[in-house]
């Protein structure tokens, strides 16, 4: 080669007048072309929006009644462009948005069904919903929801469900009331084989009529080889085949494996500070116990920090939505979301727990009281005076700027 880097012989017998005609082609493919830029979108891009949807429009199509719960299977609405249901993890949930009474709320219940419903031809999802006390949209959508309604709700979110690099191979999972919806999709996917671990779950009741989803959870038990077992436990009656008490230590003890294992809990907040003692009484280190969202953060006046003396007080709330402003009242006693809900005005949020970080809003003035227990924001938001008004509540007149997604 010499001193060139290339084969110079390859260029021998070439000239430049093949190319001299190039640009007369390029110029007549340009003009035979179609005026519209040309599209593409990524097969990431496709699978991202099916798995991840912003809205989900569905259909009623069946109604379980449970007496003060019941399930609702929902089906795509492919009339308004829905075709199938996305895809989800085991005791991942949606969030439901709602109309009472000219508020607009969105509230997050968990997809109680086995995610391979979801990619059946008739693609499902079942949500089964408990009257709660206070029962204010629970108890809308009990006594308003039938079969053939139109249904508006999320994507699927949160991240409750097992990893295998966190968790231990077994789960001790501690369920209060419809806090068992989580973990029968669990055990329905572990029944199926999408998801690979042991399940032992320990169900608070009050009585023995009140178990919800008795039947079905005992069924998917003995389907599932062993691999999920169910303990029934009343706490207001004593009965032969029961454990009598509250999920406490003991408990998890007595039926815990030997070796390792993790907790999961899914019930009212009052369980999980109580059942979180419990984790650390029995030794657990802390990524081997957590919880699922609790919802609306409640009684807030319980909190020795919370100063008493403004629950009742009304404030000014100056929202503001893209330079557009509103001015609502706020009561000291109820979040920033919730006032803004009651005035109609379609905040953003999904998880109501301080976690998910959707309703993520600027505070620009104004003193406010955010429980400690419920604070997920990160540093940095803290430092700049950023909020969730789901867990947010104020001490004093508030200008907030907020950022709808539609």
């Amino acid at each position: 080669m010499g001193k060139y880097n290339y084969k110079r012989d390859v260029f021998k017998g070439l000239t430049p007048f093949p190319f001299l005609g190039e640009v007369k082609t390029r110029l007549k493919a340009i003009e035979a072309a179609p005026a519209t830029i040309p599209q593409s979108v990524f097969n990431a891009n496709i699978l991202a929006k099916s798995l991840h949807p912003a809205v989900q429009y569905c259909k009623i199509v069946k109604v379980v009644d449970h007496g003060d719960a019941k399930s609702f299977t929902l089906a795509p609405d492919k009339e308004k462009g829905t075709e199938k249901m996305a895809y989800f993890r085991a005791s991942q949930y949606v969030s439901v948005a709602l109309n009472i009474n000219g508020a607009s709320v969105n509230k997050p219940y968990t997809i109680r069904s086995n995610p391979k419903d979801a990619l059946e031809t008739d693609s499902t999802y079942i949500l089964t919903v408990k009257r709660t006390n206070p029962s204010y949209a629970s108890g809308w959508i009990l006594d308003n929801w039938k079969e053939g309604d139109s249904v508006e709700i999320s994507g699927p979110l949160g991240d409750f469900y097992y990893m295998d690099l966190k968790d231990a191979k077994h789960v001790v999972a501690l369920a209060g009331g419809s806090g068992i919806t989580p973990f029968y999709s669990m055990a329905a996917a572990i029944v199926d084989g999408i998801e690979d671990f042991d399940m032992t779950i320990l169900y608070g009741s009050r009585t023995c009529d009140g178990i919800l989803l008795k039947d079905e959870i005992e069924e998917l038990a003995a389907k599932s080889n062993g691999r999920v077992k169910v303990v029934h436990v009343l706490s207001h009656e004593e009965k032969a085949g029961y454990e009598h008490g509250f999920l406490n230590a003991e408990l998890i003890k007595k039926y815990a494996p030997d070796g390792d294992y993790s907790v999961f809990m899914c019930g009212p907040k009052a369980m999980y500070d109580f059942c979180i003692g419990e984790c650390v009484k029995l030794g657990l280190k802390k990524r081997r116990y957590r919880a699922e969202m609790s919802g609306d953060y409640m009684n807030v006046e319980k909190n020795a920090d919370f100063p008493a003396d403004t629950k009742e007080k009304e404030y000014k709330l100056t929202v503001d939505i893209r330079g557009e402003k509103q001015t609502v009242t706020a009561r000291g006693g109820e979040t920033l979301l919730w006032a803004m809900e009651k005035a109609g005005i379609n905040a953003p949020s999904h998880c109501r727990s301080g976690e998910c970080g959707w309703c993520h809003s600027r505070l620009v003035s104004g003193e406010v009281y955010i429980p400690e227990d419920a604070d997920g924001r990160r540093a940095a938001d803290k430092k700049f005076g950023w909020v969730h008004p789901c867990c947010t509540y104020p001490l004093s007149d508030i200008e907030l700027c907020i950022f709808p997604t539609k």
